[in-house]
């Protein structure tokens, strides 16, 4: 397992060094000057000329980026001036509420979807099959920023129950911060509870159909038994594959999800940065969400040799 880690590790680095290329060539082929940004529309040519020199923007494209990269091998993102701060310290302050949003919302998505996907299957072409998938396509066909409105409509201005925006740190109160997260993170898994409830009924119908559980039922073993200790083990690899992919797609929702509910997470910091030109902050940003992508398909892969005894053989 190992072995597989350290390969995985080592693929990753030319994906890694895609995105880079692709984040500092966005940037520097978008039109509009930060300098003329942040000294403002009086500022004089002189005071643009200074900051654009404080800012390294008079270099080739070419120096700035062996810059960049210098400083990427010393663990630097670069500095922001409009936050006056490191990209690395103000992505590492935000990282822990968008990667609380997205593991809480895959999650919940999981403990509701895989029960709901191993039902619809051993009720297959019955009722519960049909309400289930019928549920689970509804969830993936509305957008998780609606879903985010209607809940904050709902249960934070009908029924008074949660509040509709804002943060409170874990550290600071448990309660209070699953109280905040709670909504963001109900849409998020609304919205993946679809794709990882139909997998597993396609999962668990293929693997019910297979002579080893054929033969458990043959045994005596009680329906739900065999689907929850036999069918269910033996699906988890496509399982672990849609959830995998949901994990990804629970990032990307929480750049919108983050908007909505006033999150200070990773995302709202990067539309900010957009907005106002912000460069470091945005090749820093793009860099992190590709390496959490990066650690994510690891885990995924070791998850599989887990959850496979024939992938533990052929290593």
């Amino acid at each position: 397992m190992l072995r597989v880690a350290i390969w995985r590790l080592l693929a990753a680095v030319p994906v890694l060094l895609v995105v880079s290329l692709v984040s500092f060539g966005l940037t520097t082929l978008v039109p509009g000057d930060l300098a003329t940004e942040m000294a403002g529309s009086t500022a004089s040519a002189a005071e643009v000329a200074r900051i654009r020199t404080e800012l390294g923007l008079d270099q080739p494209p070419l120096l700035r980026m062996a810059s960049w990269y210098a400083g990427l091998l010393h663990g630097d993102l670069g500095h922001s001036v409009l936050l006056n701060q490191g990209v690395g310290q103000a992505i590492l302050q935000r990282l822990p509420v968008t990667l609380s949003l997205a593991c809480l919302g895959l999650g919940v998505a999981c403990l509701i979807g895989i029960p709901t996907g191993l039902l619809a299957a051993a009720k297959a072409r019955r009722w519960p099959d049909q309400a289930a998938m019928a549920g689970a396509l509804v969830g993936l066909s509305l957008p998780d920023f609606w879903l985010g409105l209607m809940l904050i409509w709902l249960l934070g201005v009908k029924l008074h129950w949660l509040p509709t925006g804002g943060f409170v740190a874990f550290t600071d109160s448990p309660l209070g911060w699953l109280r905040a997260i709670a909504m963001p993170a109900g849409a998020l898994a609304l919205t993946q509870l679809g794709p990882i409830a139909r997998m597993t009924r396609s999962a668990a119908l293929e693997v019910a159909s297979s002579d080893f559980i054929r033969t458990a039922r043959a045994k005596g073993l009680t329906e739900p038994r065999v689907f929850a200790r036999h069918v269910l083990a033996a699906s988890m690899v496509p399982i672990l594959t849609v959830a995998g992919i949901g994990f990804g797609l629970s990032l990307g929702g929480a750049l919108v999800i983050e908007q909505v509910f006033s999150l200070p997470g990773v995302g709202r910091l990067v539309i900010g940065a957009v907005l106002r030109r912000d460069w470091p902050v945005i090749q820093g940003g793009l860099l992190v969400t590709a390496m959490v992508f990066v650690v994510v398909n690891l885990i995924v892969d070791l998850l599989y040799i887990w959850a496979d005894p024939r992938l533990r053989s052929s290593i």
